[in-house]
Protein backbone atom coordinates (compact mmCIF):
# COMPACT_ATOMS: atom_id res chain seq x y z
CA UNK A 1 0.00 0.00 0.00
CA UNK A 2 1.32 3.40 -0.96
CA UNK A 3 1.61 5.97 1.80
CA UNK A 4 -0.64 9.04 1.54
CA UNK A 5 1.16 12.16 0.40
CA UNK A 6 -1.17 14.52 2.25
CA UNK A 7 0.43 14.47 5.72
CA UNK A 8 3.92 14.57 4.20
CA UNK A 9 3.26 17.66 2.10
CA UNK A 10 1.42 19.63 4.76
CA UNK A 11 4.49 20.68 6.72
CA UNK A 12 6.28 21.91 3.61
CA UNK A 13 3.27 23.77 2.26
CA UNK A 14 2.62 25.43 5.61
CA UNK A 15 6.15 26.84 5.64
CA UNK A 16 5.44 28.67 2.40
CA UNK A 17 1.93 29.80 3.22
CA UNK A 18 2.90 31.04 6.65
CA UNK A 19 6.25 32.43 5.61
CA UNK A 20 7.93 30.69 8.53
CA UNK A 21 6.21 32.35 11.47
CA UNK A 22 4.61 35.35 13.09
CA UNK A 23 6.01 38.83 12.73
CA UNK A 24 5.63 39.57 16.42
CA UNK A 25 4.54 43.15 15.49
CA UNK A 26 1.19 44.72 16.37
CA UNK A 27 -0.30 45.70 12.98
CA UNK A 28 -1.40 49.29 12.48
CA UNK A 29 -3.26 48.80 9.20
CA UNK A 30 -3.32 51.30 6.32
CA UNK A 31 -1.22 51.35 3.17
CA UNK A 32 2.56 51.50 2.81
CA UNK A 33 3.92 55.00 2.28
CA UNK A 34 5.00 56.14 -1.19
CA UNK A 35 8.65 56.50 -0.19
CA UNK A 36 11.21 55.35 2.32
CA UNK A 37 10.57 55.39 6.04
CA UNK A 38 12.19 58.14 8.09
CA UNK A 39 13.70 56.04 10.87
CA UNK A 40 13.92 57.55 14.36
CA UNK A 41 13.84 56.54 17.99
CA UNK A 42 10.07 56.10 17.89
CA UNK A 43 9.97 53.53 15.08
CA UNK A 44 13.52 52.16 15.04
CA UNK A 45 12.71 49.03 17.03
CA UNK A 46 9.63 48.24 14.93
CA UNK A 47 11.56 48.76 11.69
CA UNK A 48 14.42 46.56 12.94
CA UNK A 49 12.03 43.83 14.01
CA UNK A 50 10.17 43.97 10.68
CA UNK A 51 13.45 43.55 8.77
CA UNK A 52 14.66 40.76 11.05
CA UNK A 53 11.39 38.86 10.76
CA UNK A 54 11.24 39.36 7.00
CA UNK A 55 14.69 37.88 6.47
CA UNK A 56 13.69 34.85 8.51
CA UNK A 57 10.41 34.34 6.71
CA UNK A 58 12.16 34.27 3.35
CA UNK A 59 14.59 31.71 4.76
CA UNK A 60 11.65 29.48 5.69
CA UNK A 61 11.06 28.71 2.01
CA UNK A 62 14.07 26.37 2.12
CA UNK A 63 11.86 23.81 3.82
CA UNK A 64 9.89 23.45 0.59
CA UNK A 65 12.83 22.35 -1.50
CA UNK A 66 14.06 19.30 0.36
CA UNK A 67 15.21 17.64 3.55
CA UNK A 68 18.63 18.04 5.09
CA UNK A 69 18.48 21.81 4.69
CA UNK A 70 17.92 24.73 6.99
CA UNK A 71 14.46 25.71 8.18
CA UNK A 72 12.87 27.86 10.83
CA UNK A 73 12.12 26.82 14.37
CA UNK A 74 8.81 27.37 16.21
CA UNK A 75 8.17 30.71 17.87
CA UNK A 76 7.96 34.37 16.94
CA UNK A 77 11.49 34.50 15.57
CA UNK A 78 12.87 31.83 13.25
CA UNK A 79 16.29 30.37 13.97
CA UNK A 80 18.32 28.02 11.82
CA UNK A 81 18.46 24.30 12.59
CA UNK A 82 19.64 21.21 10.77
CA UNK A 83 16.76 19.13 9.46
CA UNK A 84 17.02 15.43 10.26
CA UNK A 85 13.76 14.34 8.62
CA UNK A 86 14.25 12.65 5.26
CA UNK A 87 10.68 12.96 4.01
CA UNK A 88 9.46 15.92 1.91
CA UNK A 89 7.65 16.43 -1.35
CA UNK A 90 10.19 14.99 -3.74
CA UNK A 91 11.26 12.12 -1.49
CA UNK A 92 7.91 10.47 -2.12
CA UNK A 93 7.65 11.01 -5.85
CA UNK A 94 9.61 7.87 -6.66
CA UNK A 95 7.12 5.69 -4.78
CA UNK A 96 3.88 6.85 -6.39
CA UNK A 97 2.56 7.06 -9.95
CA UNK A 98 3.31 10.58 -11.14
CA UNK A 99 0.53 12.95 -11.95
CA UNK A 100 -1.89 14.17 -11.61
CA UNK A 101 -2.41 12.40 -8.30
CA UNK A 102 -5.22 13.58 -6.03
CA UNK A 103 -5.31 12.31 -2.46
CA UNK A 104 -7.56 13.04 0.46
CA UNK A 105 -6.21 14.96 3.42
CA UNK A 106 -6.77 13.36 6.82
CA UNK A 107 -9.75 15.48 7.86
CA UNK A 108 -11.07 17.10 4.68
CA UNK A 109 -9.97 18.54 1.35
CA UNK A 110 -7.41 17.21 -1.11
CA UNK A 111 -3.87 17.60 -2.43
CA UNK A 112 -3.12 17.16 -6.13
CA UNK A 113 0.41 16.53 -7.42
CA UNK A 114 1.46 16.66 -11.05
CA UNK A 115 4.48 17.44 -13.16
CA UNK A 116 7.17 16.02 -15.36
CA UNK A 117 10.20 14.07 -14.09
CA UNK A 118 12.91 12.78 -16.40
CA UNK A 119 13.48 9.86 -13.99
CA UNK A 120 10.38 9.15 -11.87
CA UNK A 121 11.59 5.67 -10.90
CA UNK A 122 14.82 6.17 -8.95
CA UNK A 123 14.05 9.60 -7.48
CA UNK A 124 16.99 11.24 -9.23
CA UNK A 125 16.28 14.85 -10.10
CA UNK A 126 17.23 16.43 -13.42
CA UNK A 127 17.41 20.05 -14.59
CA UNK A 128 14.02 20.88 -16.09
CA UNK A 129 12.01 18.57 -13.84
CA UNK A 130 8.67 20.14 -12.89
CA UNK A 131 6.61 19.43 -9.76
CA UNK A 132 3.23 21.08 -9.14
CA UNK A 133 1.33 20.87 -5.86
CA UNK A 134 -2.23 22.14 -5.43
CA UNK A 135 -4.03 22.19 -2.08
CA UNK A 136 -7.83 22.37 -2.09
CA UNK A 137 -8.96 23.30 1.44
CA UNK A 138 -6.66 20.60 2.80
CA UNK A 139 -7.15 19.95 6.52
CA UNK A 140 -4.78 17.38 7.97
CA UNK A 141 -5.78 17.95 11.58
CA UNK A 142 -2.75 20.14 12.34
CA UNK A 143 -4.81 23.25 13.09
CA UNK A 144 -4.50 24.87 9.65
CA UNK A 145 -6.38 24.52 6.37
CA UNK A 146 -4.19 24.88 3.27
CA UNK A 147 -5.33 26.12 -0.12
CA UNK A 148 -3.54 27.27 -3.25
CA UNK A 149 -0.76 26.27 -5.59
CA UNK A 150 3.00 25.81 -5.65
CA UNK A 151 5.12 25.09 -8.74
CA UNK A 152 8.74 23.90 -8.56
CA UNK A 153 11.25 23.65 -11.42
CA UNK A 154 14.67 22.05 -10.92
CA UNK A 155 17.46 24.29 -12.21
CA UNK A 156 20.40 22.07 -11.27
CA UNK A 157 20.96 18.90 -9.29
CA UNK A 158 23.80 16.55 -8.38
CA UNK A 159 24.17 13.84 -5.75
CA UNK A 160 21.74 11.49 -4.04
CA UNK A 161 18.51 13.19 -2.99
CA UNK A 162 16.95 10.18 -1.29
CA UNK A 163 20.23 9.58 0.53
CA UNK A 164 20.32 13.18 1.70
CA UNK A 165 23.67 14.07 0.06
CA UNK A 166 23.08 16.47 -2.81
CA UNK A 167 23.37 19.96 -4.28
CA UNK A 168 20.01 21.27 -5.49
CA UNK A 169 18.87 24.54 -7.05
CA UNK A 170 15.14 24.90 -7.57
CA UNK A 171 12.87 27.77 -8.72
CA UNK A 172 9.53 27.98 -6.91
CA UNK A 173 6.37 29.98 -7.59
CA UNK A 174 3.60 30.40 -5.00
CA UNK A 175 0.11 31.33 -6.21
CA UNK A 176 -2.52 32.25 -3.61
CA UNK A 177 -1.02 29.70 -1.23
CA UNK A 178 -2.83 30.21 2.06
CA UNK A 179 -2.93 28.72 5.54
CA UNK A 180 -6.05 29.40 7.59
CA UNK A 181 -5.98 28.88 11.36
CA UNK A 182 -8.50 29.71 14.07
CA UNK A 183 -7.14 33.26 14.26
CA UNK A 184 -5.76 34.24 10.85
CA UNK A 185 -5.38 33.51 7.16
CA UNK A 186 -1.90 33.99 5.72
CA UNK A 187 -1.60 34.04 1.93
CA UNK A 188 1.62 34.09 -0.09
CA UNK A 189 2.27 34.99 -3.71
CA UNK A 190 5.67 35.27 -5.35
CA UNK A 191 8.79 33.52 -6.47
CA UNK A 192 12.07 32.32 -5.06
CA UNK A 193 15.08 30.27 -6.11
CA UNK A 194 16.36 27.94 -3.41
CA UNK A 195 19.79 26.31 -3.26
CA UNK A 196 20.60 23.56 -0.77
CA UNK A 197 24.05 21.98 -0.50
CA UNK A 198 24.34 18.98 1.81
CA UNK A 199 27.40 17.46 0.12
CA UNK A 200 29.49 18.23 3.22
CA UNK A 201 26.81 17.02 5.64
CA UNK A 202 26.34 17.41 8.50
CA UNK A 203 27.55 20.86 7.42
CA UNK A 204 24.72 22.33 5.32
CA UNK A 205 24.41 25.52 3.25
CA UNK A 206 21.10 26.92 2.02
CA UNK A 207 20.13 30.14 0.28
CA UNK A 208 16.92 31.77 -0.96
CA UNK A 209 16.86 34.44 -3.66
CA UNK A 210 13.80 36.13 -5.12
CA UNK A 211 12.46 39.18 -6.92
CA UNK A 212 9.11 39.51 -5.15
CA UNK A 213 7.21 37.75 -2.36
CA UNK A 214 3.93 39.15 -1.01
CA UNK A 215 2.38 37.95 2.26
CA UNK A 216 -1.15 38.98 3.28
CA UNK A 217 -2.82 38.39 6.65
CA UNK A 218 -6.17 39.45 8.10
CA UNK A 219 -4.63 42.72 9.31
CA UNK A 220 -1.53 43.46 7.24
CA UNK A 221 0.28 43.03 3.95
CA UNK A 222 3.97 43.06 3.06
CA UNK A 223 6.00 42.70 -0.10
CA UNK A 224 9.67 41.69 -0.01
CA UNK A 225 11.65 42.45 -3.18
CA UNK A 226 15.15 41.77 -4.46
CA UNK A 227 15.91 39.56 -1.49
CA UNK A 228 18.54 36.99 -0.65
CA UNK A 229 19.07 35.02 2.57
CA UNK A 230 21.90 32.55 3.13
CA UNK A 231 22.24 30.18 6.07
CA UNK A 232 24.67 27.49 7.16
CA UNK A 233 24.50 24.95 9.95
CA UNK A 234 27.54 23.00 11.16
CA UNK A 235 26.28 19.69 12.49
CA UNK A 236 29.82 18.49 13.16
CA UNK A 237 29.77 20.58 16.36
CA UNK A 238 27.55 19.59 19.27
CA UNK A 239 26.01 23.07 19.57
CA UNK A 240 25.06 23.11 15.85
CA UNK A 241 26.38 26.64 15.21
CA UNK A 242 24.62 28.51 12.41
CA UNK A 243 25.18 31.62 10.29
CA UNK A 244 22.59 33.92 8.73
CA UNK A 245 23.09 36.74 6.23
CA UNK A 246 20.32 38.57 4.41
CA UNK A 247 19.42 41.52 2.18
CA UNK A 248 16.17 42.88 0.76
CA UNK A 249 13.66 45.70 0.43
CA UNK A 250 10.50 45.58 2.54
CA UNK A 251 7.21 47.39 1.90
CA UNK A 252 4.70 46.67 4.67
CA UNK A 253 1.46 48.18 5.94
CA UNK A 254 2.99 48.01 9.42
CA UNK A 255 5.37 50.85 8.53
CA UNK A 256 4.55 54.17 6.77
CA UNK A 257 7.33 53.71 4.22
CA UNK A 258 9.74 51.18 2.77
CA UNK A 259 13.03 50.03 4.27
CA UNK A 260 16.14 48.31 2.91
CA UNK A 261 18.16 45.90 5.02
CA UNK A 262 21.37 43.90 4.87
CA UNK A 263 23.79 42.19 7.24
CA UNK A 264 27.17 43.96 7.24
CA UNK A 265 28.19 41.49 9.96
CA UNK A 266 26.88 37.93 9.52
CA UNK A 267 24.73 36.63 12.36
CA UNK A 268 26.12 33.69 14.34
CA UNK A 269 24.18 31.53 16.78
CA UNK A 270 23.73 28.05 18.20
CA UNK A 271 20.92 25.51 17.84
CA UNK A 272 17.51 27.16 18.26
CA UNK A 273 18.87 30.21 20.08
CA UNK A 274 18.90 33.80 18.95
CA UNK A 275 22.15 35.02 17.35
CA UNK A 276 24.91 35.94 19.78
CA UNK A 277 26.90 37.89 17.17
CA UNK A 278 26.04 39.91 14.06
CA UNK A 279 24.47 43.10 12.76
CA UNK A 280 21.46 44.01 10.63
CA UNK A 281 21.54 47.47 9.04
CA UNK A 282 18.08 48.87 8.27
CA UNK A 283 18.10 51.92 5.97
CA UNK A 284 15.32 54.44 5.37
CA UNK A 285 15.07 58.03 4.12
CA UNK A 286 18.41 59.62 5.13
CA UNK A 287 18.27 57.52 8.29
CA UNK A 288 19.14 54.07 9.60
CA UNK A 289 18.84 51.63 12.47
CA UNK A 290 21.66 49.18 13.21
CA UNK A 291 20.50 46.05 15.04
CA UNK A 292 23.45 44.55 16.95
CA UNK A 293 23.39 41.16 18.63
CA UNK A 294 25.00 41.74 22.03
CA UNK A 295 24.54 38.09 22.97
CA UNK A 296 21.88 35.38 22.58
CA UNK A 297 19.56 37.24 24.97
CA UNK A 298 20.15 40.94 24.29
CA UNK A 299 20.27 43.36 21.35
CA UNK A 300 21.25 46.99 20.86
CA UNK A 301 19.72 49.28 18.23
CA UNK A 302 21.70 52.33 17.17
CA UNK A 303 19.54 55.00 15.51
CA UNK A 304 20.97 57.53 13.05
CA UNK A 305 17.90 59.67 12.39
CA UNK A 306 19.54 62.30 10.14
CA UNK A 307 21.93 60.17 8.09
CA UNK A 308 25.11 61.96 9.21
CA UNK A 309 26.78 58.74 10.39
CA UNK A 310 26.47 59.63 14.07
CA UNK A 311 24.36 57.60 16.50
CA UNK A 312 21.55 59.84 17.77
CA UNK A 313 19.81 57.33 20.04
CA UNK A 314 20.56 53.86 21.41
CA UNK A 315 17.89 51.31 22.35
CA UNK A 316 18.77 48.33 24.56
CA UNK A 317 16.40 45.40 24.85
CA UNK A 318 16.17 41.61 24.81
CA UNK A 319 15.51 39.63 21.64
CA UNK A 320 12.09 38.71 23.03
CA UNK A 321 11.29 42.37 23.68
CA UNK A 322 12.34 43.17 20.11
CA UNK A 323 9.97 40.51 18.79
CA UNK A 324 7.11 42.12 20.72
CA UNK A 325 7.97 45.72 19.76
Amino acid sequence: MKRSLAPILLTSLTLAACGGGSTGITPTGGNPGPGQLAIDGGNGAKASNAAWQSSNRSAGMVGLAGSGGVVSSPGNVNKATLVTSARTVMNMLASVPFGPITQDCLVSGTLTISGDLADPITGTLTAGDVINVSADMCDDGAGEVLDGDMSMVVDAFSGDFLGGIYNLTMAMTLTDLSATSATDTITSNGDATVTIDTTQAPFVLASVTGTSLTTDTNTSSETLTDFQTTQTVDGTVQTNPYTLSSTGTLDTTELPGTIDYDTPVTFLGDDFGYPHTGELLVTGANSSARLIAVDAQNVRIEIDSDGDGTVDETLNMTWDELAAS
